[in-house]
């Protein structure tokens, strides 16, 4: 029996990727981030890409073909076509050697552009366009002073890897170095070992953009983790420059990097974003999760802290409108009561003892060891866990977060350790039974999720929660109608938190 199949998938979207670091672009996505651009530029023979971080080349591969149909008209002769084409618009730099051959067959249909099978008629050298230079990292003090690799992990013998990518190391191919590129588009590398406790590593995404910059491109776009969004190690700088540039135009948000790049894990999601030379405006901001698209355009320094979903600045912003106090000015500083978490007190009460929290349980310690805070002890208070209730900080098989661990209601005479958070101060139980109660909402929570960049609560997590009379109860639907929340506002938090017993 003669079996047949349409089946015929694209080579470079069954690649296995390098790394969770160096993930290759499938071909789907590499169009979607390419019909950001103009599309008159397929149609001028004088417009010129780079791709400084060439890995499969799908990006180069799918620039040609959209050249090579763009400019039919203008060069008719298809030969001569891809030789201007190959020749004078489309460059690439290579990450690794093994990535400019795999570049180069995906471009020029040969490992070599002057090979024998290559498509060029033009090119007596084997690099082309594409090109990779061995280069050697800058050790300066341990680290390289251009990429802050660590020379303790990347200091290796000659024919290993190095990973001193070429185009943040101050080696530009002489080809490139003097060009004026209109379009320079890409995938980095995301990070690099920094040889620190366990599988610590740097991001080094940002330099590649950093670097891009430097270029003046008339249209920059690269896909890099989301985490900058929220700030992070070694980030911070380059957040607050992102967020202040009025020159990006289009970010556009996998909340779940698996829904643009299948079966590869990557903390905090992927986004991939527009930056142009010669416009300013608001931010095309979208966000898609399972498939759902949200659009908004938006300032991205609107708030101090930037606002990842567009449905929660909606509501952020009606928050605002009411001028009410943040509830992060009752929360404590780190470490309430001046006691370290590691401390664990004895199983039997004491004399003018106090009831000491840790995450070991309840033990009983002497009331000196209290150093901070003593006016707090013999009030009601609410303890909150510094750790989120997430494992690593991502949501459940159903997309939703719980948010908040431990909570509960500290009594006159008890106190905690650093692994938890006080909120109030309260000399009834009433007013803490109504603040703990409003913490346990899906409002206060999804508001809380709204700053938080890591697995661990600090006060200006708090920042988004608005104060409440604390002398009445509240609950959600209360909420709701006190900011006029919308019915998709409302189904946009329901979907978002998990309840809480």
């Amino acid at each position: 029996m003669k079996i047949q199949s349409n089946y015929n998938p694209d080579v470079l979207s069954c690649l296995a990727n390098l790394s969770s670091d160096e993930v290759f672009t499938p071909p789907k996505l590499a169009n979607e981030i390419l019909d950001l651009l103009p599309k008159e530029i397929w149609k001028d023979k004088n417009a010129t890409f780079l791709d400084p971080v060439s890995k499969s080349g799908i990006f180069l591969r799918e620039i040609a073909r959209r050249l090579l149909e763009g400019l039919q008209d203008e060069i008719p002769n298809l030969q001569k076509r891809i030789d201007h084409i190959y020749n004078k618009q489309i460059f690439g730099i290579g990450i690794t050697e093994l990535t400019s051959l795999l570049s180069r067959r995906s471009l020029y249909c040969s490992k070599e552009a002057n090979g024998k099978y290559s498509v060029l008629s033009s090119f007596d050298d084997n690099q082309g366009n594409i090109f990779f230079d061995t280069t050697k990292h800058d050790w300066k003090n341990g680290r390289c002073s251009y990429c802050g690799a660590s020379q303790s992990e990347y200091e290796r013998e000659q024919g290993l890897e190095t990973h001193a990518y070429q185009f943040i190391h101050n080696n530009l191919p002489n080809k490139t170095k003097n060009m004026k590129f209109d379009v320079i588009i890409g995938n980095p590398p995301y990070q690099l070992s920094d040889h620190g406790h366990g599988s610590s590593a740097i991001p080094i995404y940002q330099k590649f953009v950093e670097q891009a910059k430097k270029l003046n491109p008339r249209f920059l776009t690269m896909i890099i983790p989301s985490r900058w969004l929220a700030g992070g190690k070694g980030l911070e700088d380059f957040r607050k420059d992102m967020l202040g540039d009025e020159r990006i135009l289009l970010i556009t948000d996998y909340i779940n990097a698996k829904e643009c790049f299948p079966g590869v894990s990557l903390g905090g999601g992927a986004c991939y974003f527009l930056w142009t030379r010669d416009s300013k405006a608001d931010c095309n901001f979208t966000n898609i999760l399972n498939g759902k698209k949200d659009t908004l355009v938006r300032k991205l320094n609107e708030f101090p802290i930037f606002v990842r979903y567009n449905k929660a600045t909606n509501i952020i912003r009606k928050i605002k409108e009411k001028s009410e106090k943040s509830l992060s000015e009752m929360v404590d500083s780190r470490n309430p009561f001046g006691i370290s978490s590691s401390i664990r007190g004895v199983k039997s009460s004491l004399k003018d003892g106090v009831t000491l929290y840790s995450s070991a349980g309840v033990s009983y310690v002497k009331r000196s060891i209290v150093t901070q805070s003593q006016n707090k002890v013999d009030r009601y208070k609410v303890m909150v866990s510094k750790v989120i209730s997430e494992h690593a900080g991502e949501p459940d098989k159903n997309g939703q977060m719980k948010i908040v661990s431990t909570i509960r209601i500290l009594k006159p005479g008890e106190v905690c350790t650093d692994s938890y958070l006080t909120i109030g101060e309260y000399k009834s139980i009433k007013e803490a039974n109504n603040l703990l109660d409003y913490l346990k909402t899906k409002f206060a929570r999804c508001l809380m999720m709204q700053a938080i960049s890591s697995i661990n609560l600090s006060r200006d997590k708090f920042y988004f929660v608005p104060m409440q009379d604390f002398s009445k109860p509240w609950t959600d639907e209360e909420l709701y109608r006190k900011y006029k929340l919308t019915k998709e506002e409302i189904e946009f938090i329901e979907s978002m938190i998990r309840p809480m017993n």
